[in-house]
C-alpha cells in the first residue's frame, strides 16, 4: 500500500463553516429522505452511488431544476453501460435555466470582462437577458433550430457567453475555440461538425501585443462550406475593415436591431445535445464529443453548488479559454445567481500580479487556475498573500494536470492560509469532474478532496479488481448523467464504446493513472497512456515532474519512454531558468534528488535540456507527441499543438 503524503491535514473548515454549506444542507435532505444518518462524507457517497435514481432525484429536487413536461422515472435502463437514460420524459431548457435569476436581479451585475490591456466591460443580468434574446432572435431569422451547430472562434468575453446562451435557448448546439488556433486546427474541428454560423473576433491581447485574426478567420469562413452565416465582435480592431468586408455581420448591429425581442425557451428532451468539444486530436483528428443539455446542466450545478459552495453572494473567476471545458463548466454558475469574472490575456503580464489585481479588485471568492499556473507563480516568487488584499477569496481550484504536494504548500504560505484548495479532476470527455472538493472535509497535501455525489468512481488493477492504496486506472462502474450523449459522426457508436468501454466491460475507463486513498481522497499521476513501464513498473510521469520541478534550477519538465533494447528507458527533458545549462553536476543532482525522494526506477536514463516543452491548447503538455518524434513516428495533428514548434528539438535524441 502506497504511504499518503501525510496524516495531517493541511487546512480543515472550521465548524461553523461546514455546517454553512450547501453539502452540509444536500446531506441534511438526504438524511430527511432516506431515514438514515450520514456519519460522515464517505457514506453519504457510498448511498449516492448506490442508490443512482434516489441520489439524482434528489439533486434535482435540491437544485431547483424545472421541466415544462416532468420525466416519467429518474434512470430507465441502469444495467446499460452505455445506454441508460437519464430522467426520460423531461423537457427543459438549459439556457433557461442559466438565466433564471434575471428577472429578479436584473440591474445586478452578471459579467465582469477583465482584459490584459486594463479594459473593463460589466454586464447586468437584465443586460444578458436582453442581449441573448436578441442574439436569439437574429439566429431564427436566419434559419437556425434544434440541432442546428453554432460555432465560435471568441477570446473568453461575454459575446461568448451570450450567443451560447441563445444558441441554447433555441436547442442550437454550440462550439467554441480560442482565436489563438491555427486555420486547420480550427477546421479539424469545425469542419466535422458543420455548422451554419460562425462567431468570430477580429483580434485579441496577448502579453502586450495585439493579435489580428481577421485573415485567419476570413480563410476559416473559406474553408467551411455548409457555413451559412459569419458574424464579427470587433475588439481590438473595431475602426478598421475586415478582410470578409461585408459579409461578415457586426455583432454589435446585429444585437442593437433585435433588442426588443425577448428570449424564447424551447422545451427540449433531457438529453438534447448542447455542446460539442473536442478531445486534444495529439494522435489524429479530435474528436468530436457530444454533451447533453440536461446531463450537463444537473453535474455542473451539483460540482458548483455542493463541491464548490457557490451561490448568489459569490463571485468565481476561472482562467481559461473558450477552448476548454472549464469555459463551459464556469459558465453554468450563472444558474446559482453567482457572478462571473472574465478574463483575456496573459496571466503574467505585465507582471505575475495581473490575475492577482483582478481577484483583490473584484472580489472574487473562487479562483480557478491549472496546476502549471501555480507552480509558475511560485516560481516566479509571487506572493500575492503579502501584495493583495485577498479577504473576499475562499477557494482556490486547480486542474489540468495533477497539483503537486508543494503547489500545496505554496498556495497556503503564499496565497492563503484559510481557504479551500480544490485540486480537481475530470475533463473534456465528461465537461465535468469525477474527483473534487468538499467544503466540509479537510484537504490534504497531494490529495484531490473526495469522488463526485452520485458518481461510482473507483480504481481498478490491471484484473479489473476495485484496489484501495494501489496504483491502477480510474473507472466508473456505473451510468451517471453527464456521459457524452454520443460522438459525432460515429452512427453505431462504436467509436464511442471504443474510447471508454472497451479495457472494462460495462465499465468506464477514464484513461488516469491514479489512486484511491483509505479516507477516500484521489491522487492522480498522469494519463494512463502516458504511464513509463521500465521493466515492467508501471510510473506515472506526474510523480517525476513534482519532484524536478521542485528544484530551482527547472522550469518544466517531460518525461516519456522510449523502446530500448526490448524494454523501456525513461528519457527526461527539462527546460532551465534563462541563462543556466544543463551540466553533468545539475544532472547528476536531478537523479540524486530523484532517487532519494521516489524510487531507483524512477530515474531517468538520460536527461537532455531543450528550449521548451510542446503543449496543447489548453496547456496540457503532450507527452505521446514527444514519444512519437523520439521514435521516428509522424505526429499526427501538428495543429493540436500551441507550439508544435517544440518538437524540433526532440529528433536527434532519438538517434542517440
Amino acid at each position: 500500500m502506497a504511504k499518503p503524503e501525510s496524516d495531517t491535514p493541511i487546512w480543515t473548515p472550521s465548524p461553523e463553516r461546514a455546517a454553512a454549506s450547501r453539502m452540509a444542507a444536500f446531506t441534511a435532505a438526504a438524511e430527511r429522505k432516506t431515514g438514515h444518518r450520514f456519519e460522515d462524507y464517505a457514506a453519504l457517497h457510498r448511498w449516492s452511488a448506490m442508490d443512482l435514481e434516489g441520489c439524482w432525484g434528489l439533486l434535482w429536487e435540491f437544485l431547483e431544476l424545472h421541466a415544462s413536461t416532468p420525466f416519467t422515472q429518474v434512470l430507465e435502463h441502469p444495467e446499460r453501460m452505455p445506454g441508460a437514460r437519464w430522467f426520460p420524459g423531461a423537457r427543459l431548457n438549459f439556457a433557461e435555466h442559466l438565466l433564471r435569476h434575471a428577472a429578479d436581479r436584473a440591474e445586478d451585475i452578471a459579467i465582469v470582462f477583465r482584459c490584459e490591456n486594463g479594459a473593463r466591460e460589466a454586464l447586468s443580468f437584465g443586460e444578458l437577458w436582453s442581449q441573448v434574446g436578441a442574439f436569439a432572435a437574429w439566429l431564427r431569422s436566419v434559419g437556425v433550430g434544434p440541432g442546428d451547430r453554432v460555432a465560435a472562434l471568441l477570446p473568453n468575453r461575454p459575446e461568448a457567453i451570450v450567443a451560447m446562451l441563445a444558441a441554447a435557448s433555441i436547442g442550437a448546439v454550440w462550439s467554441s475555440a480560442s482565436p489563438d488556433f491555427g486555420v486547420d486546427g480550427v477546421v479539424d474541428r469545425f469542419g466535422q461538425i458543420e455548422p451554419k454560423v460562425l462567431i468570430g473576433i477580429d483580434g485579441y491581447h496577448y502579453a502586450g501585443k495585439r493579435i489580428d485574426v481577421r485573415e485567419r478567420f476570413a480563410a476559416i469562413v473559406a474553408r467551411l462550406p455548409r457555413l451559412e452565416r459569419a458574424v464579427v465582435v470587433p475588439w481590438v480592431f473595431p475602426d478598421e475593415p475586415h478582410s470578409l468586408g461585408d459579409t461578415a455581420l457586426p455583432w454589435p448591429a446585429l444585437i442593437e436591431r433585435h433588442l426588443c425581442y425577448a428570449p424564447a425557451f424551447a422545451a427540449l428532451p433531457f438529453d438534447h445535445p448542447l455542446y460539442i468539444l473536442y478531445s486534444s486530436g495529439t494522435t489524429g483528428k479530435p474528436k468530436c464529443i457530444v454533451h447533453g443539455a440536461g446531463g450537463t446542466l444537473i453535474q455542473h450545478l451539483k460540482e458548483l453548488a455542493l463541491h464548490t459552495d457557490l451561490g448568489p453572494a459569490d463571485r468565481l473567476c476561472y482562467f481559461t479559454t473558450c477552448g476548454w471545458m472549464m469555459w463551459n463548466w464556469m459558465a453554468s454558475a450563472l444558474a446559482l445567481g453567482t457572478r462571473l469574472v472574465l478574463f483575456d490575456g496573459s496571466p503574467f503580464h505585465p507582471g505575475p500580479e495581473v490575475l492577482w489585481d483582478l481577484v483583490a479588485e473584484e472580489g472574487v471568492t473562487a479562483f480557478g487556475t491549472s496546476a502549471k499556473y501555480i507552480a509558475a507563480l511560485e516560481k516566479a516568487g509571487a506572493e500575492p498573500g503579502r501584495t493583495h488584499d485577498l479577504s473576499a477569496l475562499r477557494t482556490v481550484l486547480s486542474t489540468g494536470s495533477p497539483l503537486a504536494p508543494e503547489s500545496f504548500d505554496y498556495v497556503y504560505r503564499a496565497i492563503k492560509a484559510d481557504l479551500q484548495l480544490s485540486s480537481i479532476s475530470g475533463g473534456t470527455d465528461i465537461v465535468s469532474c469525477f474527483a473534487l472538493g468538499n467544503p466540509m472535509l479537510p484537504v490534504y497535501r497531494g490529495e484531490l478532496q473526495c469522488r463526485g455525489l452520485g458518481l461510482a468512481v473507483a480504481v481498478f488493477d490491471d484484473a479489473g479488481d476495485a484496489v484501495v492504496g494501489e496504483r491502477g486506472e480510474l473507472v466508473c462502474t456505473r451510468p451517471f448523467p453527464c456521459m457524452p450523449v454520443a460522438f459525432w459522426n460515429d452512427p453505431d457508436g462504436a467509436r464511442y464504446r471504443a474510447a471508454y468501454f472497451e479495457h472494462f466491460p460495462d465499465t468506464w475507463t477514464h484513461g488516469d493513472f491514479a489512486e484511491l486513498t483509505p479516507r477516500g481522497g484521489l491522487v492522480i499521476y498522469g494519463r494512463s497512456d502516458a504511464v513509463l513501464n521500465p521493466g515492467g513498473v508501471r510510473i506515472g510521469t506526474a510523480e517525476i515532474y513534482r519532484v524536478v520541478e521542485g528544484m530551482d534550477a527547472v522550469l518544466e519538465a517531460i518525461a516519456v519512454g522510449q523502446d530500448w533494447q526490448g524494454d523501456q528507458r525513461v528519457l527526461l527533458f527539462v527546460v532551465l531558468r534563462g541563462g543556466l545549462m544543463l551540466d553533468d553536476a545539475l544532472a547528476d543532482a536531478i537523479r540524486v534528488r530523484i532517487r532519494e525522494r521516489l524510487t531507483p526506477r524512477h530515474v531517468p536514463a538520460a536527461i537532455r535540456q531543450v528550449p521548451a516543452i510542446p503543449r496543447t491548447r489548453s496547456g496540457k503538455i503532450v507527452e505521446l507527441a514527444v514519444a512519437d518524434v523520439i521514435h521516428g513516428r509522424t505526429v499526427k495533428n501538428i495543429e493540436a499543438l500551441a507550439n508544435p514548434e517544440a518538437l524540433d528539438a526532440f529528433g536527434a535524441f532519438g538517434r542517440e
